[in-house]
C-alpha cells in the first residue's frame, strides 16, 4: 500500500473515532460498532488518533461506510443544527421497535446499523429496493 493510500486509510480511522465521540458512544460501543476484533481494548482505540489504521477487513469496511452514510443522511436532515443529529441518534424511535438508534446499531450490530441507516437515507433504500428486483430478476 502507497504511503498516501495509508495517510487516507489512517485519516479515516481518526475521522470514525472522532465521529463515534461525537455522537456519544463509549470505548466498548466503538468496538462493537466498527467490528472491531473483541480481543481489542478500549486504550488502543486512542491508537486511530495518531496514524494507526483500522483493519482492512471486509465486515470492518462495511460497517464504516454505513456509519458514514449515516452521518451523512443526519447531517442533511439536520443541516443548521448539529445537536439534533446527536439527539436523534439517543432518542426512543417507534420504528426501531421503540429503542433509540445508537441502541439498536450497537445490539443489533451490521443488521441495526443497515436498518438505522435505511430509516435515514430514503436513496439507500431505494438502491436495495433495486437491488432485491435485480436479484429476483
Amino acid at each position: 500500500m502507497t504511503t498516501e493510500k495509508l495517510d487516507e486509510q489512517a485519516a479515516l480511522a481518526s475521522m470514525m473515532i472522532s465521529l463515534l465521540d461525537h455522537w456519544g458512544v463509549g470505548d466498548h460501543e466503538k468496538i462493537n460498532l466498527l467490528g472491531l476484533p473483541a480481543a481489542t481494548k478500549p486504550r488502543s482505540l486512542q491508537g486511530f488518533h495518531n496514524g494507526k489504521t483500522l483493519p482492512n477487513d471486509e465486515n470492518v469496511v462495511t460497517r464504516v461506510e454505513h456509519l458514514l452514510g449515516i452521518s451523512q443522511a443526519l447531517s442533511l436532515a439536520n443541516p443548521l443544527n448539529e445537536r439534533a443529529a446527536v439527539m436523534w441518534l439517543h432518542r426512543r424511535n417507534r420504528r426501531l421497535d421503540g429503542r433509540t438508534p445508537l441502541a439498536t446499531m450497537i445490539d443489533d450490530g451490521l443488521e441495526g446499523i443497515t436498518r438505522v441507516r435505511i430509516q435515514l437515507d430514503c436513496s439507500y433504500d431505494w438502491y436495495l429496493d433495486e437491488q432485491r428486483a435485480q436479484t429476483q430478476a
